[in-house]
Order: structure tokens, then C-alpha cells, then sequence
């Protein structure tokens, strides 16, 4: 047990963190800066809106794969398959499961055999998920909005703009291949149509 304060502990923390990088010559830290505030910034988001999810409790993943359900059904289609969901929401196979696994047990999805291949999992929205999504959709974009009103639309652009450019960035940097920026690229075209809407 120790009797230092967090105060004293983050200032031996940055002092010892400094001191470790410029014995290597490392005096800039933008990368980990960066890094520290996208997850302070991730970490509040999913905070604040796990709190006025109302009762259904919807992450932000959840919200989108129940939107992308409902735009199945207005394109026609009558159900979509986990590996599809998981390709056009960017997630593993493991995460787009946990998330369907806990929307089916709120009632907000069915998830029904394929009869012509007992393997396959048919997902579609089930009517509370429908009216969940149809009627909650607005509330949801109008607190999100809410929550970034202390920035200007000029500030937002530009914030916008910044985290694509970073995003390119870690892929180009990262090693991460071709295929995967161009499914990036065509999520910020995507939205960027859907802004022009």
C-alpha cells in the first residue's frame, strides 16, 4: 500500500515516461497524446450514451447494426446474414455475435436458421426493434448533436476532416493493407452523402 496521492502518482508517471524516451532520443509524443485522448474521447462517448440509452441500453454499434436492418428492409430485403453485418460495420464475426446475441435477447432482432443451409443465421428486425429504431433514431442524432454543439459546423468540418486524414494515417502506417482503406474510404463517402441528404 501506498500513501501517494493520484496527483503525485501522474506526475511520476509523466516524469518517468519522459525521462525513459529521451534516454533514446525521443523528445515528441504526439502519437501517444493522440492515442490518450481518442480513447478519453471513446471512453466518454460510450459512457454518456450507455446512460440515456433509455431502458433498451443500446451501445452505439447496436444502434447502427438495427439501422442497417431497417435499410435491408426499406431496399427490399427480408434478412441479412452475421458475416454481411460484420463486413459492413468493419467488426469481427466474435463482436457482431455479442452484439446480436444481445439484441435478440432485448427482442429487438429475430435470428431464425437459413432452411436452405442449417448453418446460416438469418438476422432481421423483429416490430419492437422496428418502432425502437424508427422512433428512437431522431432522439439519438439530436443528443449526439447536442453533445458536440460547443464546437462550430467549421470546427466539426475540420474536426471531421482531421480524423479521416489520421485514420489514412494508421492504415498507410500501420501496415494495414489496401482493401482496408478503401472500405474506410467508402464508409467516409457513405457518410459523407448521407450528411448531404
Amino acid at each position: 500500500m501506498t500513501n501517494s496521492t493520484h496527483a503525485d502518482l501522474r506526475s511520476i508517471y509523466r516524469q518517468t515516461f519522459h525521462e525513459l524516451l529521451a534516454a533514446h532520443g525521443i523528445t515528441e509524443t504526439h502519437g501517444t497524446e493522440l492515442l490518450r485522448l481518442m480513447h478519453m474521447v471513446t471512453n466518454t462517448y460510450e459512457n454518456v450514451v450507455g446512460a440515456v440509452g433509455g431502458g433498451e441500453k443500446l451501445s452505439a454499434p447496436r444502434w447502427r447494426l438495427l439501422m442497417r436492418l431497417l435499410v435491408e428492409e426499406r431496399a427490399g430485403g427480408s434478412y441479412v446474414y452475421p458475416t454481411e453485418l460484420s463486413k459492413s460495420q468493419s467488426v469481427s464475426k466474435n463482436t457482431i455475435s455479442a452484439h446480436l446475441r444481445a439484441l435478440e435477447e432485448q427482442g429487438l432482432i429475430i435470428r431464425e436458421l437459413d432452411p436452405e443451409d442449417r448453418r446460416q443465421f438469418r438476422i432481421h428486425l423483429s416490430d419492437a426493434g422496428r418502432t425502437l429504431i424508427q422512433n428512437g433514431t431522431p432522439k439519438f442524432v439530436t443528443y449526439l448533436n447536442k453533445l458536440a454543439s460547443d464546437l462550430t459546423g467549421a470546427e466539426v468540418e475540420q474536426l471531421q476532416a482531421l480524423l479521416w486524414k489520421l485514420h489514412g494515417s494508421l492504415v498507410h502506417h500501420g501496415g494495414l493493407n489496401e482493401a482496408c482503406l478503401r472500405m474506410n474510404q467508402n464508409h467516409q463517402t457513405h457518410s459523407l452523402a448521407e450528411d448531404e441528404t
